[in-house]
């Protein structure tokens, strides 16, 4: 039977747990036809669509073969930068925003480049942005199931 391998299209069910337990991400819905948009995830082994510990832990998979694996920092998102947080004066901002706690936003730097960045504390005189992924900093777990080989 065909193994993943570097440069194969896969399709593959995943759950995505921290190390307490919880769940952040999941491709399979608990409810049939929700209509949630959740699927099996598609990329190309060692394209860089996913992070690198997730790229690993597909490869020599066979077809309906699962397995759970431990992602550490580094082949997730990376450690958090603190230097990533910014507080911004609510002067700087257009007046008819209304930034509130959890809400995304997208930054344009002066070199034009455009980023995520997620408010995560409001005052009336500023707001505090954090452009770190949400996961940054965090060993990351996985139960993977793979699904095809395209």
């Amino acid at each position: 039977m065909a193994q993943a391998k570097e440069g194969d299209r896969v399709k593959v069910h995943y759950t995505g747990r921290l190390d307490d337990g919880s769940v952040f991400d999941s491709s399979e819905c608990a409810e049939d036809d929700c209509g949630c948009g959740h699927g099996p995830l598609e990329f190309t082994i060692g394209a860089g669509e996913v992070i690198p510990g997730f790229d690993a832990g597909v490869k020599g998979l066979s077809v309906g073969e699962s397995k759970t694996i431990h992602i550490p920092v580094d082949e997730a998102y990376g450690e958090r930068v603190e230097e990533m947080v910014a507080v911004v004066p609510r002067g700087d901002l257009p007046p008819e925003m209304k930034p509130e706690v959890g809400q995304q936003l997208e930054v344009t730097q002066e070199d034009g480049q455009i980023f995520q960045v997620m408010v995560v504390e409001v005052t009336d005189e500023t707001i505090t942005i954090d452009a770190n992924h949400p996961l940054a900093g965090q060993p990351l777990n996985f139960d993977l199931k793979l699904v095809e080989i395209l």
